[in-house]
């Protein structure tokens, strides 16, 4: 049946089968529609759909029955896929936004970045450290989450650009959540669940083809081979250039195999594996410049500079190899006692070269005057922009590899009138990563700012061991040609969910968390200063080992109200630890105070407050979400955006506000997705006294995404399907001072389909059709344009 059909059916509260797959993942395979309420709900009389978590067993003989109800744009009755977070999105305590499959499929989102696009408070940033990062890099309620993002539950861990051709959904969980992940989320955590072989034989294809000469394929294959054994296997080839950007282009291609051992019994093992490799281009986008007498610094595009400029040259590259092994296992012991054991080994390679560009006084003084005009009358041969100011970023070589072990076992049981979800386990997980430098021993030229030409010539480019005078100077570390550096976390946790009654229920627990990580420098030579001469001078330097272990406890509670099975209400509390030195593959350099001295390997902490409803109406086709938080932060850390160094300022940071969401059905094939963040987010706190009262940087006041879709005459040979949204952001400041700003981002984009037959199906998507220069990565002195109007045709194959 084509999705486009599926996604506008009528709402349904017949029984039906799902061909024998339960198990672990059962609640996978109907995640968008399967009713999944507490344990309380086994002695209530709420509704015949609030079932327990603990369903039969389901063989083929005795399958397992799941009343159907709602829509898959009403995310409420999703499962969170993780035996740490049991309860369904409408009965965890906690804003989580969904991004269903349905809506991927329809915005035909071939990227993590993509797919988030319709989801408020998510910012991507290009990110930096020593080296720099690019690849997906996002910020949650404007605290970055670079190390945030989880597949499965699991951590992804390596630095390159997510393909989302394994995806089945991806939930954004809004807030600290140590108690869950571990240490960081302050502002939430990034988990996309991915597709899991099922008991029901299919083959789907795809081919898309469009703008910027992009070529896309993905095949995706479930094969049933006996009555609790299915395999599955997913593969994409992607090649694309960016509309509107010179010189920029992605060639990826991946394989997800994967296998489901025990369907439809008490022990079910998932077996997945997942490669993907991407040969690309980073683009740090168009630098920021400020003219005299201008308080407020903005892109050079706001000033005629085109918007298809690139600054690099044609040697950057970013090649990135990452392999996932991953082994899910479930046992139900039985009705009450439940088991999950998720075992996952990581690898990572990357070779990366970019430019950095930034404004020099030729482009600040005499090149920018008034927004909307370029002059050069006194800029006749002036360059105008450095491809690598400070020496960043640094070309480097990175090999990393992780393992990461999560044990979880769940308790249903009472104690007198009480009933109890217990939830205990251990978390460890150890990552390792290696590097050496690349230097550079003839000039890099700076670029045009008009007309700037990537085909630079030789900079004579070698290994940093041969030429260590000639690396970037980091204060205290010198200039060292290899470094390395592990973490190593080891997480026990616990927490309860208590129902006094049918209605009321507490959730408390905690985490507690040994960190351990260590920094290493060697090789090369320190510039130092010389005391008598107060001059610079070369002289060996000792190699630099930096350990730290951080000893963490993380706190949560929440007050859980559900008057009826159709809503939700809650208050919650909950906290989060970032300790230095975690971010391990991205080579983040040693993290140095503001005011200089040693380095501070004091942690970031985060503190959340948050009160909420969820509501799933009109016979759960249509789910809404309200909640208030109060999201705090001690000792924030920010980038210095000329030396690339972390730089700890001490700041205390606050951000506050509404996030409201809408989902499902509103007539017979009348679909909608909704959602608007107000945000007031604020420097409470600083060593730098004007930065106080200041606006976070990439924290938007206002946020709004909406997305619709009609299915017209179903069934018949002139059917169609017609849809589109409008994602809006508000302009946001680019440094923590509010000096540097960029504009509100506005982007319009459509979709047509038209199903051929039962198997086959052609799709139309536009993109951006206003054209409009919008910004999608953010940095100070520097920001990305995103694509142009781009349009992107598809054909379906679904046997």
């Amino acid at each position: 049946m084509s999705r486009f059909v599926r996604c506008c059916l009528k709402p349904v509260s017949a029984v039906f089968t799902l061909g024998g797959v339960t198990g672990a993942y059962a609640d996978t395979v109907a995640s968008q529609q399967a009713a999944i309420i507490n344990p309380q709900s086994k002695n209530s009389s709420h509704s015949e759909t609030n079932k327990s978590p603990q369903s039969p067993s389901v063989t083929t003989k005795n399958v397992e029955k799941i009343r159907v109800i709602g829509h898959p744009f009403n995310t409420l009755h999703a499962s969170n896929d993780m035996g740490r977070m049991p309860q369904d999105v409408m009965h965890t305590p906690q804003t989580i936004d969904v991004v269903p499959h349905e809506l991927i499929e329809q915005q035909n989102a071939k990227s993590l970045d993509e797919a988030l696009r319709s989801v408020p408070g998510i910012t991507a940033s290009v990110g930096e450290g020593a080296g720099g990062m690019n690849g997906d890099q996002f910020l949650i309620r404007g605290f970055p989450a670079q190390n945030d993002i989880y597949e499965d539950g699991l951590r992804d861990f390596g630095v390159y650009t997510r393909d989302s051709f394994d995806y089945d959904s991806v939930n954004v969980i809004k807030g600290p959540s140590s108690e869950v992940f571990g240490n960081g989320t302050t502002g939430g955590a990034i988990n996309a669940i991915t597709k899991v072989p099922t008991l029901i034989n299919h083959i789907n294809a795809d081919f898309s083809g469009g703008s910027g000469q992009y070529y896309r394929g993905t095949i995706d294959v479930n094969h049933r081979i006996d009555d609790h054994t299915a395999f599955r296997i997913e593969g994409m080839g992607n090649s694309n250039n960016v509309v509107g950007r010179h010189d920029i282009y992605s060639h990826r291609w991946g394989l997800a195999p994967s296998i489901s051992l025990g369907l439809g019994t008490d022990t079910t093992v998932v077996f997945q594996l997942m490669h993907l490799s991407n040969d690309a281009v980073p683009d740090y986008g168009l630098p920021v410049a400020r003219p005299p007498g201008s308080a407020v610094g903005r892109p050079v595009s706001a000033f005629g500079i085109p918007r298809s400029n690139w600054y690099g040259k044609d040697q950057d590259h970013d090649r990135t190899s990452d392999t996932m092994e991953t082994m899910r296992l479930m046992h139900r012991f039985n009705s009450h006692l439940k088991l999950h054991n998720d075992l996952r080994f990581g690898e990572f390679s990357r070779s990366f070269e970019a430019s950095k560009a930034v404004c020099d006084a030729n482009c600040n003084d005499n090149v920018l005057t008034d927004p909307g005009s370029v002059m050069v009358a006194r800029t006749t041969n002036g360059q105008g922009v450095h491809r690598n100011i400070g020496g960043g970023p640094i070309p480097y070589k990175q090999w990393s590899w992780s393992v990461q072990d999560v044990i979880s076992l769940q308790a249903d049981f009472k104690t007198g009138f009480l009933t109890h979800q217990l939830i205990v386990g251990a978390d460890m997980e150890y990552v390792h990563d290696h590097r050496h430098q690349y230097t550079f021993t003839k000039p890099v030229s700076a670029a045009n700012l008009l007309n700037p030409d990537p085909n630079i010539g030789d900079v004579g480019r070698v290994r940093a061991t041969e030429a260590p005078n000639n690396l970037t100077y980091f204060s205290g570390v010198g200039r060292k040609p290899n470094s390395s550096g592990y973490g190593f976390d080891t997480g026990i946790f616990l927490y309860d969910q208590i129902w006094f009654t049918k209605w009321l229920s507490i959730k408390g627990g905690f985490r507690w968390d040994r960190w351990q990580t260590a920094y290493n420098a060697t090789g090369g030579t320190a510039t130092l200063p010389d005391i008598k001469t107060k001059s610079m001078k070369n002289e060996p330097n000792p190699d630099l080992h930096i350990p730290n272990t951080t000893d963490v406890i993380n706190p949560s509670a929440s007050l859980i109200i559900t008057p009826n099975r159709w809503q939700t209400f809650y208050f919650t509390y909950s906290s989060s630890t970032t300790p230095t030195g975690m971010y391990v593959t991205n080579g983040s350099i040693p993290i140095r105070p503001s005011s200089g001295g040693a380095y501070n390997t004091r942690p970031e902490r985060a503190r959340l407050y948050e009160v909420g409803s969820k509501m799933s109406l009109l016979h759960d086709r249509l789910g809404a979400t309200i909640s208030l938080f109060r999201l705090e932060k001690s000792n924030a850390l920010t980038t210095d955006p000329l030396s690339s160094q972390v730089i700890s300022t001490g700041d205390q940071q606050r951000n506050q506000g509404l996030e409201l969401s809408l989902g499902g059905m509103i007539l017979p094939g009348w679909n909608i997705t909704a959602t608007y963040a107000l945000y007031d987010p604020k420097t409470t706190g600083s060593t730098t006294a004007s930065n106080i009262g200041k606006m976070i940087q990439y924290v938007p006041h206002n946020q709004a995404t909406v997305w619709t879709a009609y299915e017209a005459f179903p069934g018949r040979p002139w059917n169609f399907t017609i849809g589109g949204g409008l994602t809006w952001r508000q302009g946001v400041w680019l440094d923590t001072a509010n000096t540097e700003r960029v504009p509100a981002n506005v982007e319009f984009d459509m979709m047509f389909a038209h199903r051929i037959n039962r198997h086959w199906t052609l799709t139309l998507n536009g993109y951006n059709l206003s054209n409009r220069l919008n910004y999608n990565s953010l940095f100070p002195n520097y920001v990305t344009p995103a694509p142009g109007r781009s349009f992107l045709g598809r054909i379906s194959m679904n046997y």
